[in-house]
């Protein structure tokens, strides 16, 4: 009988598909957006009245969602492949996640308060 050893967090095909779900989301908006900034005729009043739609907020605020859950895939299995203490694994691991709650945060804050 061989014995398999397992090492690290094997995450597998549920970061795999996270990863490209959250990367086709913000293929998606930025396409929608390549439309909708031209046409909403340049300038700060038109990029004004292309955010006050509820719609485009909320499409916004899924691109950064998608945007933070993308870079905590790919920081976090950077971190788990190239850090070697545990501690300092942990360290970054607790900073980038605070971080991107905190552009989240931010980006709730900007977008409803236009």
């Amino acid at each position: 009988m061989v014995k398999r050893i397992v090492v690290g967090a094997h995450y597998g095909l549920k970061d795999w598909l996270a990863q490209r779900i959250t990367a086709g989301v913000m293929v998606v908006y930025t396409l929608l957006m390549a439309v909708l900034v031209p046409l909403s005729g340049g300038g700060y009043d038109g990029w004004q009245a292309l955010m006050s739609h509820q719609f485009v907020r909320f499409i916004t605020f899924v691109f950064i969602l998608s945007l933070c859950y993308h870079a905590w895939v790919g920081i976090r299995d950077i971190w788990m492949d190239y850090v070697n203490p545990t501690a300092l694994r942990l360290a970054l691991h607790v900073l980038t996640l605070l971080a991107l709650v905190g552009y989240a945060g931010w980006a709730i804050q900007i977008l409803w308060r236009l």
